[in-house]
């Protein structure tokens, strides 16, 4: 039918038709000129030449790599990257603006290490060479991984945001394991109070073969301190000191009391903790925000690193005699880092390592006011000994309750993408609960922190993953 109407169309008005189906034609050749000359700008402009030289450039989708320091000192300096990366420049591009007699020049700017912009290629920094490199470009052109990690785990300012304030809160997170012995340590930094002061605590939770015990302490911290020396942190008795990549936790906390009564036979416990990061191991900074200025922040530092230490636990009515002592000998450690506002905020979370493969899952909910928390995605990554293997963003975390107490009986989670397709199925083993209070993190329900035991099959980048080995994990349950 259509043909039929073309044709009589065709005969009826020839003229017209031929000066239409030109049109046509023309219009379709425009829109493929135009496609192709689009294609063309946009390669030029994502060409490592334009943006000083070098063969690849590394951006953020945001626009700004928040991590760069520790790219530069670690992320391009392990995984078989050192002997191909014959330099790398850091650059930041901004917009000034030139401002006489009223009017106002808008001047697009760009910044770099001179030294470093000439060892990619640059040409323009290549002619001028009065260019030279400040003293405090060091940090950029000879990165300490010690001074990146530091950056890494830096603390963070409370954003102006007054209806969250009072739900703002920062922490250093370890656990570890040594044999049949773990232990759950947070050193939290909550909001603001009067006189730039900080509230902030301690807990640890030790669980020794199935012996578990809880010790905390509470007390206001300077705000400035925090900020400028994090994560060097000293709270009460008991403080966080990193040297180079070795982080040094020292303990002295009295047993959680509980109407009157201690919950452990120790009245406290003391003693110190090493961790030792490895470079390249760590996942970088990630901010995820939403509706009403909230925000939520994630970085892990050491994903896997070497745990040693001993922690002793002490009663007080008998001279403050030893009563036990727990030694981490050649253990496992990790650390994380949390940041933001945390009214009804829960999360599902868990970490293995076995051998030089450490995986990690998550998946943040917000308050309602802030995201659907059905569209906030979950992430799986893997790290290998020189780095990130694979990682994946298509995430489904499954949990089932045991039918009697209600809490995740097995939790089954999977993960794929280009470089990453593994499923892990964690078998509960024990049970940490947490209450938490209404209006704060959980929103008034249980925190459960889960002892598991990991069954990981998959592969990463092409490697076969097939292992079992014990893990923790992280989940909220109503009570």
């Amino acid at each position: 039918m259509i043909f039929r109407l073309a044709l009589r169309s065709l005969s009826t008005h020839p003229v017209r038709s031929l000066v239409l189906a030109c049109g046509f034609g023309l219009g379709v050749g425009v829109m493929a000129m135009l496609l192709g000359v689009g294609e063309v700008i946009l390669d030029q402009a994502r060409s490592p030449a334009l943006g000083g030289a070098g063969d690849v450039v590394i951006a953020s989708s945001t626009g700004q790599l928040p991590s760069a320091r520790w790219i530069l000192s670690s992320g391009l300096r392990t995984g078989g990257l050192e002997d191909r990366v014959e330099a790398a420049s850091p650059s930041r591009r901004a917009t000034l603006y030139l401002v006489k007699d009223g009017q106002r020049l808008p001047i697009r700017a760009q910044g770099g290490i001179p030294s470093l912009e000439r060892a990619v290629g640059d040409s323009e920094t290549a002619a001028i060479t009065s260019w030279t490199d400040a003293e405090s470009d060091a940090a950029w052109s000879s990165p300490d991984p010690g001074a990146a990690l530091m950056a890494l785990d830096r603390f963070h300012a409370i954003p102006d945001v007054p209806a969250r304030a009072d739900s703002w809160a920062e922490w250093l997170y370890f656990n570890g394991r040594a044999g049949d012995n773990r232990f759950y340590l947070t050193f939290m930094v909550g909001p603001a109070r009067a006189h730039g002061k900080r509230a902030a605590g301690v807990r640890l939770q030790l669980d020794r073969a199935g012996k578990r015990s809880s010790y905390s302490q509470q007390q206001e911290v300077n705000e400035a301190e925090v900020l400028s020396g994090a994560p060097d942190l000293t709270i009460g008795s008991s403080q966080v000191r990193l040297n180079g990549l070795r982080y040094h936790i020292t303990l002295d906390l009295p047993s959680e009391v509980v109407s009157g009564f201690s919950r452990s036979a120790a009245d406290r416990i003391s003693g110190d903790l090493f961790i030792d990061a490895s470079p390249g191991r760590a996942l970088p900074p990630l901010t995820i925000r939403g509706a009403g200025g909230w925000l939520s922040g994630y970085v892990v530092p050491v994903l896997s690193g070497r745990l040693s230490g001993q922690l002793t636990l002490l009663r007080q009515g008998y001279g403050g005699r030893a009563l036990d002592s727990v030694t981490f000998d050649d253990g496992a450690g990790y650390h994380d880092h949390n940041w933001g506002f945390w009214k009804d905020v829960s999360w599902r979370w868990g970490q293995v390592q076995h051998g030089d493969l450490s995986l990690v899952y998550g998946r943040i909910r917000p308050p309602a006011d802030a995201a659907d928390a059905e569209r906030i995605p979950g992430f799986l990554a893997a790290m290998g000994p020189d780095g990130p293997v694979g990682y994946a963003t298509n995430v489904s975390i499954e949990e089932t309750n045991d039918p009697d107490t209600g809490r995740p009986r097995t939790i089954v989670v999977t993960g794929r993408s280009e470089s990453l397709d593994v499923a892990m199925e964690l078998s509960i083993d024990n049970t940490l609960v947490t209450e938490t209070r209404s209006g704060f993190i959980g929103g008034g329900m249980d925190f459960l922190q889960l002892r598991a035991t990991y069954r990981v099959r998959g592969s990463a980048a092409g490697r076969p993953i097939d292992f079992t080995a014990p893990g923790s994990a992280e989940t909220f349950r109503g009570r």
